[in-house]
């Protein structure tokens, strides 16, 4: 209810519903940080708070369940967090950003910026040639979705969702690896 109402323009909705999702929010933010470096300077706490600011700007979109907002929140923090990425290469090395293959990006330990950039281009182009994949991407990578839960949300079947999985990290591979060729 709180979702439709701020979608229709109810910025008292969007207040209402901000402490409502925050522990959810929170709980996506400090799975992000964990692929992060070890020296991050952003901090859960600030991702949540940046992402609560670029989605109070989100107006009049059409809300269709509590999985789509938190898709859309993943989203947001993984942009926060490529912006973050970016700016920080561009001070540091200027805008030559080092590509690297999609194993550095999926490590858990301590990818680089580079490794967030590179794996936001390449999933990018993969949005550009099938949207389907990169969303099941998002969702399960970056949102921390079950395999049940964005089968409901994109209206698909589970098999769909685990063969788009397989082919979107093998797609993601040839596309990074493809970047790292000089």
């Amino acid at each position: 209810m709180l979702l439709r109402a701020w979608g229709q323009g109810d910025r008292a909705a969007f207040d209402k519903l901000a402490p409502v999702v925050y522990h959810e929010l929170r709980h996506l933010a400090r799975r992000y940080m964990a692929r992060e470096r070890r020296d991050h300077t952003l901090q859960p706490t600030a991702l949540v708070h940046e992402a609560y600011v670029r989605l109070a700007d989100l107006r009049q979109l059409e809300w269709k369940n509590r999985v789509h907002f938190y898709v859309i929140a993943a989203q947001v923090m993984r942009r926060v967090l490529v912006d973050f990425a970016r700016a920080r290469l561009s001070h540091k090395r200027g805008s030559s950003a080092p590509q690297l293959s999609l194993e550095d990006c999926l490590n858990l330990g301590e990818p680089s910026d580079g490794a967030m950039i590179a794996l936001d281009d390449s999933l990018t182009a993969l949005a550009s040639t099938d949207p389907r994949k990169a969303k099941v991407v998002e969702m399960k990578f970056f949102g921390g979705l079950s395999t049940e839960e964005i089968a409901a949300a994109l209206e698909v079947s589970e098999d769909t969702v685990l063969r788009d999985w397989r082919l979107a990290k093998l797609w993601l591979l040839r596309a990074m690896t493809d970047q790292a060729v000089p």
